[in-house]
């Protein structure tokens, strides 16, 4: 079943709006950032078929993501490399990356959805819903935008590092990856901290 508005009907009813939908994609991957999108629908034209990215095919994915950017009142995408994930851990990178989506967001919520059960800090009210891309249609909007944009960010990574086939797979560590790995080591976009890239070089 969609994702559905009910959630930011009840949060315009009790005074909690501009209510933004925040989610994030990319953390399992061996290789390139983590991104994450916040979304504010406009309660007079949300897309129809909202719904957790992973569960939509591609080509809805696209047209879905047309239709948000098009329709919302505010949109704003953000990431954290692959040198940053190293750094600091894909847990404090993907808080990182949602934090700076929210403060990015044209127009401030005044209350935050995110997907999962680790919000970020943020200066507003924030609540971590589990499951929550396949049940509430901001944070669904915010998957569809973040996955969509991580996919063209791994499509322009795969014309740069060609033999890595990033477009294929969006640095998850399918068999075609890791044999790429093996064969040609880690390129700069690779997450050295990650197995197996960590057993085959180190930054």
């Amino acid at each position: 079943m969609p994702a559905d508005f009910s959630r930011e009907t009840l949060a315009i009813a009790a005074g909690r709006w501009p209510l933004a939908g925040i989610d994030e994609a990319g953390r399992g991957p061996l290789a390139g950032p983590v991104v994450a999108a916040a979304v504010i629908l406009d309660p007079e034209r949300v897309p129809a078929g909202l719904d957790d990215s992973k569960k939509l095919p591609a080509a809805i994915r696209e047209e879905l993501y047309g239709e948000i950017m098009e329709r919302a009142l505010a949109v704003s995408v953000a990431s954290a490399t692959a040198a940053e994930i190293d750094g600091v851990n894909i847990r404090q990178a993907t808080l990182r990356a949602m934090c700076r989506a929210a403060a990015a967001l044209p127009l401030a919520p005044l209350h935050v959805l995110v997907d999962g059960n680790d919000p970020p800090a943020l200066a507003c009210g924030c609540e971590a819903i589990i499951q929550g891309d396949g049940q509430i249609a901001s944070i669904a909007a915010a998957s569809i935008v973040a996955k969509v944009t991580r996919d063209r960010m791994m499509a322009r990574l795969c014309r740069r590092y060609p033999a890595y086939g990033f477009s294929a797979h969006a640095g998850y560590a399918t068999p075609q990856h890791r044999r790429a790995i093996a064969e040609h080591g880690p390129c700069p976009e690779h997450r050295y901290s990650f197995a197996p890239v960590k057993g085959v070089w180190f930054r």
